[in-house]
């Protein structure tokens, strides 16, 4: 399911760059800053989708290499990134084929879909001794009631009696490995004002809508359309949430 999951945004290529907002300046300081990576760092981004992440990180004299697995994610990220020192690669982190040693390694909401046999074992083969992993989430937190209406809707189509809560998956290895050392976690929230329609926009880019079928994604744009109303704005909190830390020497 992760492998199917994960290759289907690349069908949404356009409606995931326009509708997914960045990251915190201040979380991509922080990484750039813990890292103590400067002029010429080597710098490997996992799952860079349309250059969310990308934009952040291009223009800081890095040498950065960004990677994903879909063709049309990456050809928008090519287009919204002009730093020649970025270079994009079409491949999934499991058959990336380059060697380092990096000096960071970052990923922005896309470490989840990598086999966790691999993920965190070949992130460390290919950093340097001391060099950083950073991995990054972030999501929408809606104020109520429509938060908890939606959470019921996705429960709904996705034939679900519970939601997903706690921390990411990767969260407890990436402590317990002993590939790294003890990692700096950082929690980030800030407001947002968003027209409507780009909620709905956002909800129709996660894999978990794009793995429904036809009639359920009709289904469930109809609902959410009903939930709020068009042409408004909605006030919204981003919860960034940054787990970095340094490969074991």
């Amino acid at each position: 399911m992760r492998e199917q999951r994960r290759a289907l945004f690349d069908s949404v290529a356009e409606l995931y760059d326009a509708a997914r907002q960045g990251y915190p300046a201040e979380i991509v300081d922080a990484v750039v800053a813990n890292a103590a990576v400067g002029r010429g760092g080597a710098v490997l981004e996992i799952g860079c989708g349309t250059g969310q992440l990308t934009r952040q990180l291009a223009g800081r004299a890095l040498n950065l290499t960004a990677i994903d697995i879909g063709p049309a994610i990456v050809e928008v990220a090519r287009r919204n990134v002009t730093d020649p020192a970025v270079r994009f690669q079409v491949c999934s982190f499991e058959d990336f084929a380059g060697r380092g040693p990096f000096d960071l390694i970052v990923s922005a909401t896309a470490f989840h879909w990598i086999d966790p046999g691999v993920g965190l074992a070949k992130a460390a083969r290919l950093l340097r001794p001391g060099g950083w992993l950073a991995l990054l989430v972030t999501g929408e937190r809606y104020p109520e009631p429509l938060g908890s209406r939606l959470r019921e809707l996705w429960m709904r189509y996705s034939r679900q009696r519970s939601g997903w809560s706690g921390q990411p998956a990767w969260l407890t290895e990436l402590r317990d490995s002993g590939l790294f050392g003890t990692p700096v976690e950082v929690s980030h929230t800030r407001a947002l004002r968003l027209p409507a329609e780009t909620v709905i926009d956002v909800e129709q880019t996660r894999a978990t809508f794009l793995s429904y079928t036809e009639r359920d994604q009709e289904g469930f744009t109809a609902d959410l359309q009903a939930l709020v109303t068009p042409g408004s704005h909605i006030d919204l909190l981003q919860e960034t949430f940054l787990a970095m830390a340094p490969a074991a020497t």
